[in-house]
């Protein structure tokens, strides 16, 4: 895992000036590798990479960034880790290809030399990378299909420049401050910004499961994956035994490293079946850790700490109380590369990792996406019908939608409101369910940060899934709509922050397109049913319990030390009866404005 940054330009830059910018952008990238760092460029001053390292495959200086083919002639940077890089290398000497290193880069490398951008489907792992083509003035940048891995770019004149993080672009001077309408909006209403936006207008977000090619000052845009079940009719017990191959063949996938591995146990289901699986797998002498609080409610520290026993695990627990957790804030604020509703929960469990030795950890996010663990599968489908019998009365879904967006007593209502009043598309109902702001409050919101009309502000597009059942509808949207823009993100900067690799067995696109088949009546079951039925390992005490997710008490820590600023916060919400979501989401954009 690493950082990654480049720049390309077909005019050339000064030598000077591009190390340079190359530089800031690694100083700016260093908490991401903080094992090594390099940059490069072409002596024409057309191309230029900057990469920092955490090292995890190949320890030694043979796995240095940027890399380049033996003739000079392409060179690498590159995020993220390859599973399957040992038999896609076996496959590459039996061609006769020849290897320097024991790393993953070096696979990539190559493996591009001889497939070109055809390599993606070919890769298992999660990835952002840039290849420069020396003789084609050509270069190539991915992300994987998933988007658990973030590359951010912007493209003005001709010139493009990239990296790992936004705030790199901002501190080297690549990316202006201008905000963007669309993605305020969405944020605002969603808790999240929305890929393939960013807050800054001039940047954007590579979206997943997509590719750039730029030669010539020209950029194109290419989609190589998509999310999409491909069901096939099965019986249960069959249903079972697939997805449980599936599970298994991800969690051994995802020990591939030269570094111990950790598992981050929260006391839930997901987590806990990583660890049955592992523990199958045959993986041993396995760090677990966990975050506790001095809040009986919301505390799970006694669940992880007994599953870790179970299992023959090696259990480390950080207790927090106000104090402890005012100071994670104040370092979990600095961090913060775009705001969002969550986060402090994976920062906290993160830096702990990193204190105790940890460079590699595995999280049990992406359960609750592929096998149904949250309550808008049962609430989002009754609600789109809903939605779709109010539009089918004329006027009565627009006259009921104005009368209900400005209810001053229910925010509920007010979702419901700006949903009736827009196209009755699934991921519609699935926001006015989700999300923290009804479409109009975050309009008005929006118009007030951008000191703008509101009728000024662009429509928000709308777009119809193509996804036959219902429940499987529900699932892409919690997994390109949420997952991919809220939890990926945030696990992204925070466990980087510091200096520690986040793996997501269970947002894997091979685990993905396996369990996929599965017709959703099997895999969508209430209560992760499938999940449970595949890993049965997982004990009673954690399956019969109610779900709480893995949370902080934020409001009664932080009254105190930032009491006054979420009090300003509160005072510019358009309606009283504000949530402390609402509270966060309006406090984290204004102290992200302040910094940027």
């Amino acid at each position: 895992m690493c950082g990654i940054a480049g720049v390309l330009n077909t005019q050339g830059m000064e030598r000077e000036k591009l190390s340079g910018a190359l530089q800031q952008l690694g100083t700016a990238l260093k908490h991401r590798g903080p094992d090594d760092q390099g940059v490069w460029s072409n002596s024409a001053g057309t191309a230029g990479f900057a990469h920092v390292r955490l090292a995890i495959l190949d320890l030694t200086p043979g796995g240095h960034q940027p890399m380049h083919t033996p003739d000079g002639n392409l060179h690498i940077t590159f995020n993220g880790e390859i599973y399957n890089f040992r038999e896609l290398r076996r496959e590459l000497e039996n061609e006769g290809v020849t290897f320097r290193t024991q790393s993953d880069t070096e696979v990539l490398l190559r493996l591009y030399e001889k497939s070109g951008v055809t390599m993606l489907p070919r890769l298992r792992g999660m990835f952002a990378l840039a290849i420069w083509d020396e003789a084609r003035q050509l270069c190539f940048l991915a992300r994987d299909p998933l988007g658990i891995k973030p590359l951010y770019y912007t493209f003005s004149g001709g010139r493009l420049a990239f990296a790992s993080e936004m705030r790199a672009l901002q501190s080297a001077g690549l990316a202006g401050r201008q905000l963007d309408a669309e993605a305020l909006v969405r944020y605002f209403q969603m808790g999240s910004v929305q890929e393939p936006h960013t807050l800054l207008a001039d940047v954007h977000c590579l979206e997943a499961g997509h590719y750039l090619l730029w030669t010539g000052g020209r950029l194109v845009k290419n989609c190589y994956w998509r999310v999409a079940f491909a069901t096939q009719e099965m019986e249960p017990s069959e249903a079972v035994q697939h997805v449980r191959h599936a599970l298994q063949d991800s969690i051994d996938a995802h020990f591939v490293s030269d570094v111990p591995v950790g598992i981050f146990l929260s006391g839930g289901i997901d987590s806990t079946a990583v660890l049955a699986l592992a523990r199958a797998g045959g993986h041993e002498n396995i760090d677990t850790f966990s975050i506790g609080v001095d809040d009986a409610e919301m505390d799970e520290t006694g669940l992880a700490e007994r599953t870790a026993k179970l299992f023959g695990a090696k259990h480390h627990m950080l207790r927090l109380d106000a104090v402890t957790g005012q100071q994670a804030f104040s370092n979990f604020l600095h961090t913060m590369d775009q705001p969002s509703v969550d986060g402090l929960n994976t920062y906290t469990v993160s830096a702990f990792a990193a204190q105790k030795g940890m460079k590699v950890v595995l999280s049990g996010l992406g359960g609750d996406e592929l096998f149904a663990g949250y309550k808008s599968f049962d609430a989002v489908p009754r609600l789109h019908a809903f939605n779709r019998a109010a539009h089918g009365i004329p006027f009565a879904a627009g006259v009921a939608g104005w009368a209900l967006e400005r209810n001053p007593f229910s925010a509920k209502m007010r979702r419901i409101g700006s949903m009736l009043r827009q196209v009755p598309t699934v991921e519609n109902s699935y926001r006015a369910f989700r999300g923290i702001f009804s479409l109009h409050e975050a309009k008005l919101l929006a118009a007030s940060y951008l000191d703008c009309s509101y009728g000024s502000l662009p429509n928000m597009p709308n777009h119809q899934m193509q996804v036959p059942d219902i429940h499987d509808a529900v699932s892409k949207c919690e997994m390109t709509l949420y997952m991919r823009n809220q939890l990926l993100r945030d696990s992204d900067v925070m466990s980087m922050s510091q200096g520690l690799e986040l793996r997501v067995p269970l947002v894997d696109r091979d685990l993905f397109e396996r369990v996929a088949m599965v017709p959703a009546h099997l895999r969508l079951r209430r209560g992760k049913q499938m999940l449970l039925d595949a890993v049965p390992e997982v004990p009673e005490w954690i399956w019969n319990q109610p779900k709480r997710g893995f949370v902080f008490p934020f409001e009664k820590w932080l009254g105190q030390q930032w009491g006054d600023e979420f009090a300003v916060a509160t005072r510019k919400l358009p309606y009283k009866n504000a949530t402390w979501f609402k509270r966060w989401a309006v406090f984290m954009l204004d102290h992200w404005l302040e910094r940027s």
